[in-house]
């Protein structure tokens, strides 16, 4: 693979490069990570970005991370500005507090954060770093690749999304027309100028293959992953959640997770309809989300009492609510495919249980559900078809148990949490050899 440099710096500028390259020598290059949360956060991107800083802290890597003062699931947190977490140095910048609950007060946080973030990164970064971009919010990888180029320093984006495409396919005014392709524009110029970006699967690695000026070798493929230690599977008779939350007896099928606007909830209450006479069949869903209260109040209107509801769980207690069900259930709408990635399906796969995927047929989970024989896919509106499968696992536990066995068997060989982050490591190791090489 092969990895843009920053361009060395001409006329008085070369003195200040050398300067920079030969302090960063003596002190260790830093690798600088952009996310709007991180550790304690609970949410998807901020365990993962943490799981990633903690284990290259712990290597021995020189690791900075800069975020925000919030929580995902708490905007009034006032974390600490700076403070050292398992030897990573972790500096929390102000933004504005509206909050999630609508897009023009997420909107003014997002500004906020680029203001407040590229500004700590202005100072932090220095020739030969490495910053690593994720993309909440969407498009900060824009102002890192600029200060990036200034400083010297080379860029990685880490992509949760493909953005504004995924804006638009959501049905998002503002990522379509000519603002949409104004957006196009400042994301194409941050994927020209990144060393390397970095997708979730081959799917979403074709997208952004195909988009103007990117070569097959400016992305790579590095799944998001699971705590394999942590998340393993669980007899259902010897996880307490089970007599907590009144499940004893019955067959569960969960959704567990973010119900955010990515995904497709109807086809799910559509089965949970055609089985309400099935007394043994529960549907429930853990954690929050747009769609949290939409599928509250759809429940209640269609009088589901099939259907039950936890809030989002510790992560100390994720073996258990993953454990507590029978099969899991991940959805995504078929027009963000290679678009999102539903990051749920690795600790899914960790915990030892089938999962039945709502979406395209054809997508990145369908095809790794169907080569490990770990699970179903059914199309989006069929919810006929879910309901059928649901009825087939849960006559079945022979089935069920062996597509479990398939599914741990899968994660171990390709999403644990050491391979995910072992690919990391090399890849870093090589975008860090790539630089030395261009300065000498």
């Amino acid at each position: 693979m092969r990895f843009r440099a920053p361009p060395p710096p001409g006329n008085r500028a070369a003195l200040w490069y050398f300067c920079e390259t030969t302090i960063a020598r003596r002190t260790g290059l830093r690798l600088i990570f952009l996310n709007r949360y991180f550790h304690p956060d609970i949410s998807a991107t901020s365990q993962m970005l943490s799981d990633l800083a903690f284990a290259l802290a712990g290597a021995g890597e020189n690791v900075h991370v800069i975020t925000s003062r919030q929580r995902y699931d708490d905007a009034a947190a006032r974390l600490p500005a700076r403070e050292t977490l398992n030897g990573v140095q972790v500096q929390h910048v102000w933004t504005s507090r509206f909050g999630r609950t609508n897009l023009a007060g997420r909107a003014l946080d997002y500004l906020s954060f680029y203001f407040t973030a590229s500004v700590a990164l202005a100072r932090l970064a220095r020739a030969g770093d490495v910053v690593i971009a994720k993309t909440d919010p969407p498009l900060i990888s824009v102002p890192a690749a600029w200060i990036a180029r200034r400083r010297g320093a080379l860029l990685v984006n880490w992509l949760q999304d493909v953005f504004p495409e995924v804006a638009e396919q959501m049905g998002l005014r503002a990522a379509a027309g000519a603002p949409g392709a104004l957006l196009r524009r400042l994301r194409g110029y941050s994927l020209h100028r990144a060393a390397v970006s970095v997708a979730l699967g081959e799917r979403m690695a074709r997208r952004v293959r195909a988009l103007p000026g990117v070569r097959h070798s400016d992305v790579a493929v590095i799944h998001n992953w699971a705590d394999g230690e942590a998340i393993v599977p669980v007899n259902p008779a010897a996880n307490p959640l089970r007599a907590e939350w009144g499940l004893e007896g019955r067959f569960v099928l969960a959704y567990s997770g973010n119900m955010g606007r990515a995904h497709e909830f109807d086809t799910m209450l559509g089965a949970a309809e055609a089985l309400r006479d099935h007394a043994e069949i529960v549907f429930l869903f853990i954690g929050g989300g747009h769609y949290r209260a939409w599928i509250e109040a759809e429940a209640k209107r269609r009088s589901l009492a099939n259907v039950v509801f936890q809030p989002y769980q510790p992560r100390e207690r994720l073996v258990f609510s993953l454990g507590v069900a029978d099969a899991h259930l991940t959805c995504l709408r078929p027009a963000l495919e290679g678009l999102v990635m539903p990051s749920k399906l690795y600790a899914i796969l960790a915990s030892g249980r089938p999962t039945l995927h709502v979406g395209d047929t054809q997508g990145e989970v369908a095809g790794i559900l169907d080569a490990a024989r770990a699970g179903f896919a059914v199309a989006s509106g069929d919810a006929a078809g879910l309901a059928a499968r649901i009825r087939e696992l849960a006559a079945a536990p022979a089935l069920r148990a062996e597509l479990g066995r398939n599914a741990r068997t899968v994660f171990d060989a390709h999403f644990s949490q050491p391979i995910a982050i072992g690919h990391w490591k090399q890849l870093l190791a090589e975008i860090q050899k790539a630089a030395a090489r261009n300065k000498t």
